[in-house]
């Protein structure tokens, strides 16, 4: 593997490398989705009361939220490589303590940790961009986020299957050994980044308030992300409520093959960073956006359970997931654009408050469809990206 010089000489990443990074990506990730479908089991083998299960996912939601906030601005400031691969050890510790632990209050301890250590994958999204040129920049994160996106579609089928098969804790355990190879070969692979910043952490931490108040583009870009990724979560938090209820009666199989069919979407990333490359983000941003909005009116005005209403509900996923995928990578695209040396801290930013976005329509989607169904949710997951699409038209 070339060293980082000879990287920043030539300004060219390897194709097998951006795979490499995009693989990393989605299997760290991964991560923080294996429980969403699983809940129930877990809760029960672990004594957490129903209305106490929902810890099992917000508390690896908190995880990542304080990783992306005090972890991955270190990047900007330490080795990158050793950051990724330290990182990984720790998820992997925690994985490996719910594959076998008993007692909730570990479990949650452990969720928490599961969640800290999976920022790696918001280390190596910046790495990826030092790596490559300007003009090919939103070609490689866009490669780099389909990976991670893929992760993302991938972990809520891959658990369920894996449960079905051989119990709810297998796959905590098979993620945790993943995860140690994942850290052995990005040991031995990943070239050496060593930022050329000198400063503290404490100057490190405070100087991100001061970025996100000085940097127009990133507070634009989060926000709309926060409220497209607030109307993601929506949806597959609601979803599945749907499927498995008496309109359709979707077994755990079926909802999780369901979910393949987002994978599709995934492919709008490096798209999006084409176009962005090419001086489209504008146009590009605006239908992403417009994209999200018809994929969640599709199921609103079709509502049935025969086969077109199912082949509705499908095409509803892959264009969301589309939405989703191409905002996120052009907005990656125009924050990456800016200063290096601050990348790492722009995106732990930019991460938090779009990761905030999909925790309040994950929770606002549970009440939503609960008090008013399916209707009632998609109207408010509606309202997410049209408000997102109403302030990026006031962009100058």
């Amino acid at each position: 593997m070339a060293t980082l010089n000879k990287q920043k000489a030539d300004k060219r990443i390897s194709p097998s490398l951006t795979l490499l990074l995009a693989t990393a990506c989605g299997i760290i990730v991964a991560n923080l989705y294996y429980a969403q479908p699983l809940v129930g089991l877990i809760s029960a083998a672990i004594g957490i009361s129903p209305s106490g299960a929902g810890l099992i996912v917000t508390l690896t939601q908190i995880g990542y939220v304080a990783g992306l906030l005090f972890l991955v601005p270190l990047g900007d400031m330490i080795e990158n490589k050793k950051l990724v691969v330290v990182s990984l050890l720790l998820s992997a510790a925690a994985l490996t303590l719910t594959a076998f632990v008993k007692h909730g209050t570990l479990f949650l301890a452990a969720a928490f940790f599961i969640g800290l250590g999976s920022v790696a994958a918001q280390v190596l999204v910046p790495y990826a961009s030092y790596l490559s040129s300007d003009a090919a920049r939103g070609r490689v994160v866009g490669n780099v986020m389909s990976g991670l996106l893929l992760g993302i579609m991938l972990s809520r089928p891959i658990s369920s299957l894996v449960a079905d098969i051989w119990g709810w804790n297998a796959i905590f355990a098979l993620s945790a050994a993943v995860s140690v190879v994942l850290a052995i070969v990005l040991a031995k692979v990943l070239p050496a980044r060593k930022p050329t910043a000198h400063t503290n952490y404490t100057a490190l931490l405070g100087s991100m308030w001061r970025l996100l108040k000085t940097t127009p583009v990133l507070r634009r870009r989060a926000i709309y992300h926060a409220f497209v990724f607030g109307a993601f979560s929506l949806f597959w938090t609601t979803v599945p409520l749907l499927l498995s209820g008496p309109a359709f009666h979707f077994s755990q199989k079926a909802i999780a093959l369901y979910a393949l069919v987002g994978i599709a979407g995934a492919a709008a990333a490096p798209i999006g960073g084409r176009l962005a490359d090419r001086g489209l983000t504008r146009i590009a941003t605006g239908i992403a956006l417009s994209v999200v909005i018809v994929s969640l009116l599709l199921p609103l005005m079709i509502q049935s359970s025969s086969p077109v209403g199912i082949t509705v509900l499908a095409a509803a996923a892959i264009l969301l997931d589309m939405g989703v995928s191409a905002n996120l990578v052009l907005s990656q695209r125009a924050i990456f654009s800016l200063a290096p040396e601050i990348r790492s801290r722009l995106n732990g930013l930019f991460m938090a408050i779009f990761f905030l976005g999909g925790a309040i329509g994950s929770s606002i989607g549970g009440w939503a469809y609960a008090s008013g169904g399916w209707s009632a949710a998609l109207w408010i997951g509606i309202a997410f990206p049209v408000i997102a699409l109403l302030y990026f038209i006031s962009e100058k």
